[in-house]
């Protein structure tokens, strides 16, 4: 990120926190999310209480590939789409810029294609089918965008539909954030056990996952497009 002086002026630090929020956020959960699938079988993180997992642990193998699929290149997408916005970067490194971009699209492609197929075995059931179907199909196809923009050198549209990607993407932080703050609140304030409040919670996240960060995004872009001049450096470019 570049800097506009000596010393930031108010929207340039909340804009720099915001990146900072972000990239760590989106850093430790791409890494720890991944973590328990990489070092214990599904069946066995099922019988400690991971209900996700144990979801898909007597499930068809085909499925649980999907799955696998799905946690390790959504995670990868997630790591590395902050370093996108990253407009000092972009500048002095173009190159690397692009080939993050191929990663991150690559690794869109395989973790959307896999939340698709995924999609209808929710935990969710309908609802999840629903939600999370939906956002597979959407990131598929903002990505997708993206990249047709980008092709055609309308380096503002791939830009537009770059935010609308990330802001699907982060989907993965705001699930966690958002069942963290609803099944606490349950257990806290009205005495629910874990598991009934963690099952009331997982009704609700295949929408709130995306839906708000999807209408951010959309704020932010109409609010880019009222005011164009806003200083380089900012979270999105």
């Amino acid at each position: 990120m570049t800097l506009t002086g000596t010393r930031p002026t108010g929207p340039a630090w909340r804009t720099r926190a915001a990146f900072w929020w972000f990239a760590l956020t989106a850093l430790a959960v791409a890494v720890v999310a991944p973590l328990p699938y990489a070092l214990a079988p599904l069946t066995e993180l099922g019988r400690n209480g991971m209900e996700v997992a144990a979801n898909y642990a007597a499930r068809p193998t085909a499925l649980q590939v999907a799955f696998a699929l799905h946690v390790g290149f959504g995670g990868l997408a997630l790591l590395l789409s902050p370093v996108q916005f990253a407009a000092r970067l972009r500048d002095r490194a173009p190159a690397v810029h692009r080939t993050v971009g191929r990663v991150v699209l690559g690794s869109i492609a395989v973790a959307g294609t896999a939340g698709l197929v995924l999609a209808p075995h929710s935990l969710a059931g309908g609802v999840g089918t629903a939600g999370f179907g939906l956002l597979a199909a959407l990131w598929l196809g903002c990505a997708a965008a993206a990249l047709r923009a980008i092709r055609r050198r309308d380096v503002a549209a791939h830009r537009r539909w770059v935010v609308r990607t990330f802001a699907l993407t982060y989907a993965a932080v705001t699930l966690r954030l958002w069942l963290a703050v609803l099944v606490t609140g349950q257990v806290a304030l009205a005495g629910v056990p874990d598991q009934v409040a963690f099952q009331r919670a997982y009704l609700l996240v295949p929408f709130l996952a995306w839906v708000p960060n999807l209408l951010v995004a959309e704020r932010y872009l109409a609010v880019s497009t009222r005011f164009p001049t806003a200083p380089r450096g900012t979270l999105f470019p």
